[in-house]
């Protein structure tokens, strides 16, 4: 049972009630001590006379009778209707109800939206034969903070560093087929920064043996689909492709990778403030992680020349996975 959060008694409170008036106390006496009023003791106490330890349960709030209900030969006919695709201001149209009254019905079934009419879409998974001839990449828009928010310290009244907050832009770039990932923290996700993450991700893929990167796989944001991202896929020699509007499971791996990174670093634990967030994420080559897919991988240090986590260049980190061995396999079969 759900019980309201607000609510002044609950089964428990209910036969406590009950047990306190079947042992003499008045109803004023009972009513003082539970901080309710009189008429609620006259209540429960009644209902556990009549119905037992079940009346003391919430009843339902339809009422017992509704004598202006749709009857069910409408309810087919408006339901009939709506299988045919036809708008629910349609189908008001054609049978004469109002329109408040045809969405009741059509969304009591499940069918409020035409799209509850298709079928469901099946899994589409899918992974391509050789290292680089896919890329996904995508973004994540993280609120940067000096200090422990209200979930860790309770306080709400965070007013004196309002006028510095902000945010940062987690960019993420990872081979469709071995799982070599790349990831940048930057301070916005404008499309020359799209662009020039974009090139770092390929000289860094260069660097673990996928030397040619033939299509980039992105969603329709404005940073995507600007001009400066569009000559830095042309630079590269790749094809750019982008996902298909609100449907963000064809770029999965990017997706799920993303995820993986809030849980094993910006949400595993709280942390002071945002450069301190970088620290568990700069481990030593060979400490293990997870993937987007699952398998094991390796957490290696940002370049030197990288600030951690500065809010005026680039943060950046690498995570090896099993990408060497896969070009090495994947050269090997070429011939």
């Amino acid at each position: 049972m759900n019980i309201h959060k607000l609510a002044r008694t609950t089964p428990a409170s209910r036969a406590l009630i009950a047990s306190r008036r079947a042992a003499g106390f008045r109803e004023s006496v009972v009513a003082e001590q539970l901080g309710i009023d009189r008429k609620t003791v006259r209540k429960w106490t009644r209902r556990q006379r009549s119905e037992g330890t079940a009346g003391l349960r919430d009843r339902s709030s339809r009422p017992a009778t509704s004598p202006t209900a749709l009857d069910s030969a409408w309810r087919d006919a408006v339901l009939a209707l709506r299988r045919l695709r036809f708008t629910q201001s349609q189908i008001a149209q054609v049978l004469k109800l109002s329109p408040s009254r045809t969405q009741r019905v059509v969304a009591a079934v499940g069918l409020g939206k035409l799209s509850a009419l298709e079928p469901p879409v099946p899994d589409n998974r899918y992974e391509r034969s050789q290292p680089g001839e896919l890329v996904h990449v995508d973004t994540k828009k993280l609120g940067r903070f000096f200090q422990p928010g209200h979930r860790v310290t309770g306080d709400r009244s965070d007013a004196r560093l309002r006028g510095f907050k902000g945010w940062e832009f987690l960019h993420v770039a990872i081979d469709d087929r071995t799982r070599l990932a790349y990831a940048e923290l930057l301070i916005d996700e404008k499309g020359a920064t799209c662009a020039g993450f974009l090139q770092r991700a390929a000289a860094f893929f260069s660097r673990h043996g996928i030397r040619r990167i033939e299509r980039v796989m992105s969603d329709n944001g404005s940073p995507y689909i600007s001009t400066d991202f569009r000559e830095a896929v042309a630079v590269l020699g790749a094809r750019h492709i982008r996902t298909r509007p609100y449907t963000p499971r064809t770029n999965g791996k990017a997706e799920r990778f993303i995820q993986t990174m809030l849980r094993l670093w910006a949400y595993v634990r709280p942390y002071n403030s945002s450069p301190q967030t970088s620290a568990p994420l700069l481990s030593p080559p060979g400490s293990s992680g997870t993937t987007a897919s699952g398998p094991t991988a390796h957490f290696k240090t940002a370049p030197p020349s990288t600030p951690s986590r500065s809010y005026d260049g680039t943060t950046s980190w690498e995570i090896t996975a099993r990408a060497r061995a896969a070009c090495a396999a994947s050269r090997a079969s070429r011939g």
